[in-house]
């Protein structure tokens, strides 16, 4: 059920933003840093992940929930995936 197509690059550019915040907290950590400052970067980490998530969510509910056209079997499945991920993601 790919979809993600039109904005990929968007995507792809946020995750390579999100390995670079990763690689500054790995220096963080070998560098002697502050527990403060490494906190602020795990923090900083988070908060882009989460914004991925967001942004894959709302293409998903999109393109497999809510697009007009889809059956009730194919909007049925998509909101059953979309459930499963947020019951991974919050556990």
């Amino acid at each position: 059920m790919s979809h993600l197509t039109s904005s990929n690059a968007d995507l792809v550019a946020r995750v390579k933003r999100i390995a670079g915040q990763v690689g500054a907290v790995e220096r963080s950590l070998t560098s002697g840093s502050t527990c403060t400052e490494v906190l602020h970067l795990v923090a900083a980490v988070r908060g882009a992940v989460n914004g991925l998530l967001d942004e894959i969510i709302a293409e998903h509910l999109e393109a497999h929930v809510s697009r007009a056209g889809l059956t009730d079997e194919e909007r049925h499945d998509g909101a059953e995936e979309l459930l499963a991920v947020i019951r991974r993601y919050s556990k």
